[in-house]
């Protein structure tokens, strides 16, 4: 980086997509009516489903010079990345690309480690957006056109306000778009049935009778922030130099809505605690939640990412029983859930930046790794959405049903998510709000102000800290 600022049916995409841009490792309309749906062969050869806007597919780039880099890919991706690279090499016989198949995770943590002059670190290789800011900081990211490639793809009409934006560093960009991530609802169509809950509209968390029926573990932050966003409170966010939270406020200075959001999440662990469950359980609540969502128990709908599709589908009867709806399916006080916009860019490795010949190569193998014409493939291969190719091309195209719910339920959600807070600062707010709702059990406060009262000591304690 030049000194930038510091399934049964999806197997493969649970494998591709194993913690996907989930929560970090230190402390990612309702379903398509299938009779609307255009019919496509599905024995179609590659490249040949419907192609997003522009409709003149981009071709792989063409009179590169010589050059040589080292592409990281997942042993899962290897056939996709091959026929990429073949693409790329065909149009220009001068260039050599060597695939380097090692895990993404295993890649940054050797990166991570030692440094981008590493031999065993590739050129070119993907990493999730919550490793961005780290790895910019050490300056093992190399400075990319990102402007250049998506003007080339086509598909957005505003490349800074999803990832794109996500990846720049100050006047860098870091990463370009590999796919876009963010959680949806599941739902288990044949316990709502028997439950008498009705799917055919929003379910407001408030109005829960049973604990069981919406199986939301709000402690858990990466999940807990999709009850915060609907309400828009800041866990934590930059203020010029500086950092503030909306949660260190006195319970009467907080935005009504903000209250409300509250009072709904204490009403809801109250719930659980007067049913005796184990859902506010750091331990113990995951397996409630497996058990009750599973065909046969009283859960109805649950909140998840994509790379989650594979338990899903074990759970209801390989798919016959499941559901998949954007996360606003679900609503806190009257506001639809959100979550954040993640996901993963491909980025280059700074020591290739003084080589501009090595540098056009590796943007032309990113360029055509996301290439829209081949958009079924990669999701085949690798689970990856990509963000410049709308809803509608994925209905249209030789996927499945369940994968199209899932894809479709994933772009919606995305489009009305705030972007990922990816500084490092944000790192102590895991444990902050998972410790805060999680002492209400040993508190047992009276009502939501005396519970916020717990939230907003412990958030006190985090930003005297950070100051």
């Amino acid at each position: 980086m030049k000194k930038a600022l510091p399934i049964f049916l999806a197997l493969v995409i649970v494998v591709a997509l194993l913690v996907g841009c989930g929560p970090p490792a230190v402390p990612d309309p309702p379903a398509t009516d299938p009779g609307t749906e255009e019919s496509v062969d599905p024995s179609a050869e590659p490249g040949t489903d419907p192609a997003p806007e522009p409709s003149k597919e981009p071709e792989p780039a063409e009179g590169l010079n010589a050059a040589e880099i080292t592409v990281q890919v997942e042993e899962g991706w290897l056939k996709y990345y091959e026929a990429a690279v073949k693409r790329v090499t065909d149009a220009n016989p001068d260039v050599t690309v060597n695939l380097k198949t090692i895990g993404s995770f295993d890649h940054l943590d050797i990166l991570d480690k030692t440094d981008a002059t590493n031999p065993d670190v590739a050129d070119v290789f993907a990493l999730p957006a919550d490793r961005l800011t780290g790895l910019a900081g050490k300056d093992m990211l190399g400075a990319i056109d990102a402007k250049a490639i998506a003007n080339r793809l086509g598909g957005w009409t505003d490349f800074d306000a999803g990832l794109g934006g996500l990846f720049k560093v100050g006047d860098e960009y870091l990463a370009f778009p590999y796919n876009i991530e963010t959680l949806v609802a599941f739902a288990n169509i044949k316990n709502a049935e028997a439950e008498g809950v009705d799917l055919s509209k929003p379910a407001e968390l408030a109005d829960a009778k049973d604990p069981a029926h919406l199986l939301l573990p709000v402690f858990d932050t990466w999940f807990g922030v999709a009850l915060t966003n609907s309400a828009d409170i800041a866990l934590l966010k930059e203020d010029g130099d500086a950092f503030v939270t909306d949660l260190t406020a006195a319970w009467a200075d907080l935005a009504p809505e903000k209250q409300a959001a509250i009072d709904v999440l204490y009403k809801y662990w109250k719930l659980n605690r007067d049913a005796n469950t184990t859902l506010f359980d750091a331990s113990a609540g995951w397996g409630y939640i497996d058990e009750q969502f599973t065909t046969g128990g009283k859960g109805v709908l649950r909140i998840g990412g994509p790379w989650e599709i594979g338990s899903m589908l074990e759970k209801t009867n390989n798919g016959a029983d499941l559901e998949i709806f954007p996360i606003g399916q679900i609503t806190v006080a009257g506001k639809p859930m959100k979550h954040w916009q993640g996901g993963w860019g491909l980025a280059i490795n700074p020591r290739i930046e003084e080589d501009a010949d090595q540098v056009a190569l590796a943007e032309a193998v990113i360029a055509e790794l996301v290439n829209p014409e081949y958009f079924v493939e990669l999701f085949r291969a690798t689970g990856k959405i990509l963000e410049n190719v709308p809803a509608e091309t994925y209905q249209a195209s030789s996927l499945d049903d369940i994968e199209k719910k899932l894809v479709v339920a994933v772009i919606d959600s995305f489009k009305v998510s705030p972007g990922r807070p990816l500084f490092q600062e944000f790192g102590p707010v895991w444990d902050t709000w998972k410790n805060a709702v999680l002492s209400w059990n040993n508190v047992a406060p009276a009502d939501a102000e005396a519970a916020y009262g717990e939230i907003k000591a412990a958030f006190d304690a985090m930003m005297a800290d950070l100051r």
